[in-house]
């Protein structure tokens, strides 16, 4: 979808600025052009779309329709596989996840989908099959949609609307002024349209500077850290090598597709299987350009619980695989 764009960065690094291929400023600049304008592209785009389905529906009725107890969690279920068919990288959920904030979706539903989507998409399930076979592939694709499931139902417990920063807190409140007085005045979308498109222009000036110094981390990371450095801690020998390799993967910022061919070379050169998923998982799961990123929506102790939860999700699901294979 965003080949285009690839081609843009390719061009503009290697051409136009002259870099080696290959070489660790080539690779963490082209990584930066290229995640800087697609995430802005998508931040656009679905917030001036959940812009204008906040103006037609209100946003007290989707909140309280999602927050009913006769769905019996099955909106986190949903919110799960919704992240399955979203190819995007953890950054790159970010702006879905704000789109889903601002109109007025639970907490704990958004982030199903904001664990989900970074671990399990199309291109990434055609890999794992390519690399481990069906079998692997569909226990990895059902632990994701339950990892997603289970890390929203146990984050919706702790009512954590309270830690969203004053931020999205008054995106909320605006958003609910602006459908009353579209609801009053029965506005034409033509007239919303202005006014639409004004509020995602003023939502991502807001969250850009987070946008730009996490991308650059990233980039950085991704560019500088050699792809080999953490093997020497996940030993099959090591008790403690699933958390480990969890904790370490965090600063390896990538997508799933990217990361999947080290994940192979681990499995080959005899890391055990859940333990080089769990690093994968942490890899394209939680990452500190995320969380810079996070910052703009979230205070640093909902990032803590978050971050937490779904370190601990990632922990049992690595030792799961090691005990299945």
């Amino acid at each position: 979808m965003f080949n285009w764009l690839q081609n843009i960065s390719d061009f503009l690094v290697f051409k136009a600025f002259g870099l080696e291929k290959q070489s660790h400023l080539a690779e963490a600049l082209n990584f930066f052009i290229y995640d800087t304008a697609k995430i802005l592209i998508l931040l656009f785009v679905i917030i001036f779309l959940m812009g204008i389905v906040n103006s037609y529906f209100p946003i007290e009725r989707v909140k309280n329709y999602l927050s009913r107890k006769k769905l019996y969690g099955l909106e986190y279920f949903i919110a799960s596989l919704f992240g399955t068919v979203t190819p995007f990288c953890s950054c790159s959920s970010v702006p879905l996840f704000i789109g889903f904030v601002s109109g007025g979706i639970p907490l704990g539903v958004t982030f199903a989908f904001l664990v989900t989507s970074p671990l399990v998409n199309e291109v990434a399930v055609g890999l794992f099959v390519g690399l481990f076979g069906v079998k692997t592939t569909v226990i990895y694709v059902v632990s994701g949609v339950l990892h997603g499931t289970f890390s929203g139902m146990i984050l919706q417990m702790f009512k954590l609307e309270k830690y969203l920063s004053p931020w999205v807190k008054e995106i909320l409140a605006n958003a609910q002024k602006e459908q009353d007085a579209f609801l009053q005045e029965k506005q034409s979308f033509k007239q919303r349209l202005p006014i639409i498109t004004a509020e995602a222009l003023k939502i991502i000036k807001g969250i850009l500077p987070y946008l730009i110094a996490g991308i650059a981390v990233g980039g950085l990371m991704h560019g500088y850290i050699p792809e080999g450095f953490f093997q020497q801690y996940m030993n099959k020998d090591n008790l403690f090598a699933v958390p480990i390799s969890t904790v370490l993967a965090v600063p390896m910022y990538s997508n799933a597709s990217g990361i999947l061919p080290v994940v192979q070379v681990l499995v080959a050169k005899g890391i055990p299987l859940g333990t080089a998923i769990a690093f994968m998982m942490g890899v394209v799961g939680l990452s500190l350009p995320e969380a810079m990123l996070l910052k703009k929506v979230m205070t640093w102790k909902l990032i803590a619980i978050f971050f937490g939860t779904v370190t601990v999700c990632i922990i049992i699901s690595g030792y799961l695989f090691n005990v299945i294979f």
